[in-house]
């Protein structure tokens, strides 16, 4: 009789042990298993998952599939049990023990919004309101009231932020991101004053911001900034109307369909400097470093003109005479696009 308990308990063992083994074999398993996630894929983790719904989501998003001892998983490894609440970059990611061990480190994923040089304080808007995970407190605020949370002494706010690509973790507050690209434009703008040319016909940094505002939007090919600088400093200093399309565009506002008229040439705005002497109030556009500087150090050139010479360029000229000419010139060169065209 004791044979038989003796044989049956070491049978029972042996079961015991094998099973233990075989479900130590299965965890291990999983925790190399590969996962099916793209390198875009988000994963966001809610305040409070706990290791079954971690288990669920995974399948859910066809991460990885039968993770029904996931939750065991964590319990044999109690140092991957602390995944922080978050959104998390799958990039990189390769098995389900590394995934665990990315959530616990709590990096979330860093995300970018861009900023475009020469576009406007709408358009930028329109790019924060997008932007992915990012917290939505300037909806409803009117440009006043953003202008006094940043502390910006001016109502409007074209002009005073830097252009680039800008990085945040999720649930940033759309706020910050214009802080840091406002304290950036101030550092452009306050390096480019400090180092300006001599005898410019600027009185502030923020008419060189206004005037970098339409050499930006005037150029199109980042090596002309300083030249096409050049010819609205000399317009300046000459007391003549700067006379630049981009303005009176910028004063059309909404009306604006893709032509400009006569009519709108002759329109009396604020802006439209074919009818007023000098710089408009505002910026029109958010300006990048590089016409920021080409405004503070621009060539000196005898230009007093430039048009289009239709290679994303411009044609310079002393005179009228020789800026009609390339008028012309660029008129014949858009026509013959065209009949190429059809």
């Amino acid at each position: 009789m004791l044979k038989k308990f003796f044989i049956l308990f070491t049978f029972l063992v042996v079961i015991i042990i094998g099973g233990g083994v075989y479900a130590y074999q299965q965890l291990e398993a999983l925790a190399h298993r590969k996962i099916t996630a793209n390198p875009e894929q988000l994963l966001v983790i809610e305040r409070g998952t706990s290791s079954q719904k971690l288990a669920k989501l995974l399948e859910e998003q066809g991460i990885t599939q039968n993770t029904k001892l996931l939750p065991y998983l964590i319990r044999l490894h109690p140092e991957l049990s602390h995944f922080k609440a978050g959104v998390y970059s799958l990039d990189g990611i390769e098995t389900v023990e590394g995934l665990l061990q990315h959530l616990n480190d709590g990096k979330e994923v860093q995300l970018n919004v861009q900023f475009i040089e020469g576009k406007d304080f709408k358009n930028w808007r329109e790019q924060l309101a997008k932007a992915k995970y990012l917290n939505q407190t300037l909806a409803g605020k009117s440009e006043e009231e953003i202008a006094k949370l940043l502390g910006i002494p001016y109502q409007k706010l074209e002009g005073w932020f830097a252009p680039d690509t800008y990085s945040y973790v999720p649930h940033t507050d759309d706020i910050d991101i214009l802080k840091r690209a406002y304290k950036k434009q101030q550092q452009n703008l306050d390096e480019a004053w400090q180092n300006r040319a001599e005898s410019l016909p600027l009185t502030t940094p923020y008419e060189m911001l206004i005037l970098a505002s339409i050499v930006e939007k005037e150029t199109g090919i980042a090596s002309e900034r300083p030249q096409v600088a050049s010819v609205f400093i000399n317009r300046l200093r000459a007391k003549w109307k700067l006379q630049t399309d981009p303005t009176v565009i910028y004063g059309m506002g909404n009306r604006y369909n893709g032509n400009i008229h006569k009519k709108d040439l002759l329109e009396a705005t604020p802006y439209n400097t074919y009818v007023i002497d000098g710089l408009p109030p505002t910026p029109i556009a958010m300006p990048s470093k590089a016409a920021i500087q080409a405004v503070s150090q621009p060539d000196t050139t005898p230009y007093f003109y430039f048009v289009a010479d239709g290679t994303g360029g411009h044609k310079f000229s002393k005179t009228n005479a020789e800026h009609e000419r390339a008028v012309r010139n660029w008129i014949q060169i858009e026509r013959q696009r065209r009949t190429e065209k059809k």
